[in-house]
């Protein structure tokens, strides 16, 4: 089974078929504005994204440089979300949280209902921290607990327990919450179906918005590769994997859940907006190091060196290294790539107008295998994958490449 439900989009694609394909701007949604925070108290072992071991001196530059980033970007547009990634963004003080989204509505267009989500980790929640988040402006908390097994955790290298995942929970209820997503993942090293069903069989007692299952990746790099090999600590077979997918968005779903992308079940009107944004060809603008934006067309990311960030904002430079303008092409991949993660799927209609593809006469024939497969499903307007097909995603999604 392929990597098919983790939340890593796909930018490097060239689409080669229809050289002549003709793009209509969309009248413009409101952008989303996501914001890097990278330091971490200790790095987890499976961990690959873009952090570093937490510096206090460090920290307050970083967020001196965050806010002057912010501060000549800024131009006004309407913004409906904020989104603070990481690393560990509890990390920061309330009050640097409050700084950064005081310069985000200064200069951007902030809606009176915007999502405003910040990524914490359940040994970071404490009482104060809590309220001084929401305080601070943050409505939504993405509470990183990967699994409510001791073992688990500690094969992972969190700094978590289980009972400390569950308490970060009712500490964000007592705080006031009503909009709280958590983490989990699935396929850990020695991990069994029962096991991560056990985990699974928490969220309806805990009562989460949103729920996020992610599939591990072992990186080349990641430390937890070391550790396996040490501990002969092994992975399920990729049929168990899939079985661990299927079961847990079935129960999830009978509890009162919905899925609305690969990896990801809300309830009712709690679907993560600014991730939504990734999904339906939106656009955003990233801020900190490592950050990507798109907008207009154009694709750009930061210097991924914290401190080089950092320096270069600090000396009035630009963070940006590599700016380029898509091609018709891979604006239309990325549409119908991304698109494919939503349960929804893609608006063939919206493709066409916006992009002048016709999905179904140029992409049809290589499309119907999967369809007869029972992959992929003709609904409407719409084109979408199934749940089983869910499973083969990127497969399915390589007809568009």
């Amino acid at each position: 089974m392929q990597n098919a439900y983790t939340t890593e989009m796909v930018f490097n694609h060239e689409i080669t078929k229809s050289p002549n394909h003709q793009i209509q701007m969309a009248p413009a949604d409101p952008l989303g504005l996501y914001l890097h925070i990278p330091f971490c108290a200790a790095i987890c072992y499976y961990c690959n994204f873009n952090r570093g071991l937490f510096d206090e001196d460090l920290k307050r530059r970083y967020v001196r440089a965050l806010n002057l980033e912010i501060d000549r970007a800024g131009d006004g547009t309407s913004v409906d979300s904020i989104y603070f990634g990481g690393g560990t963004p509890s990390l920061l003080e309330p009050d640097e949280v409050a700084h950064l989204l005081d310069c985000c509505r200064r200069r951007f267009g902030v809606t009176s209902d915007a999502e405003v989500t910040l990524e914490l980790n359940p040994e970071t929640a404490t009482v104060e921290r809590m309220d001084g988040l929401r305080r601070a402006g943050v409505n939504r908390l993405s509470i990183g607990v990967q699994s409510f097994r001791d073992e688990e955790l500690r094969r992972l290298g969190r700094l978590h327990s289980a009972e400390r995942a569950r308490e970060a929970v009712r500490l964000a209820r007592a705080a006031g919450f009503d909009n709280l997503s958590i983490d989990l993942m699935l396929w850990l090293p020695e991990q069994t179906l029962a096991d991560w069903l056990a985990s699974i069989e928490e969220v309806p007692i805990l009562g989460p918005d949103h729920v996020s299952l992610y599939l591990l990746e072992l990186y080349p790099n990641a430390p937890l590769r070391e550790e396996m090999a040490r501990h002969t600590w092994s992975l399920a077979p990729d049929e168990d994997a899939a079985a661990m997918y299927l079961e847990a968005l079935d129960r999830l779903e009978a509890a009162g859940y919905v899925q609305y992308e690969l990896s990801n079940v809300a309830r009712p009107g709690k679907r993560c907006r600014h991730n939504v944004k990734y999904w339906s060809d939106g656009e955003w603008l990233g801020f900190g190091c490592g950050a990507h934006s798109t907008r207009h067309g154009c694709r750009w990311s930061n210097v991924a060196d914290t401190r080089l960030y950092v320096e270069r904002l600090e000396a009035g430079e630009r963070a940006i290294v590599d700016h380029r303008t898509l091609s018709p092409g891979e604006r239309f991949g990325d549409a119908v790539f991304t698109g494919l993660r939503l349960t929804a799927g893609i608006d063939l209609a919206a493709i066409f107008e916006r992009y002048g593809v016709e999905v179904a006469a140029e992409y049809g024939p290589a499309i119907e295998p999967y369809r007869e497969a029972g992959l992929v499903v003709y609904q409407g307007d719409r084109l979408r994958l199934t749940r089983q097909g869910m499973l083969l995603a990127n497969e399915v999604m390589a007809v568009f490449v």
